[in-house]
């Protein structure tokens, strides 16, 4: 998995889907992470945007996944 600051230096994510209350994208390196609508207040979301906005839900999902990593050995 790439580091953070690779994958939101200088690139761009798309939304992929939404469900159960929740926004789905990808970093262009293909990580996918969850952007809950709970956190989003009254911003906008478009079908594509710079990585860096999305710097904080991109941070939290790979915390999240070397948390359950680290659970599983």
């Amino acid at each position: 998995m790439k580091s953070v600051k690779e994958m939101i230096k200088d690139k761009k994510v798309t939304f992929s889907f939404y469900r159960d209350n929740v926004l789905w994208y990808k970093t262009e390196c293909g990580f996918e992470f969850p952007v809950p609508c709970g956190d989003t207040g009254t911003g906008t979301f478009k079908n594509e945007d710079k990585a860096i906005i999305f710097m904080r839900w991109i941070r939290k999902h790979v915390d999240f996944i070397q948390k359950a990593k680290e659970n599983t050995k």
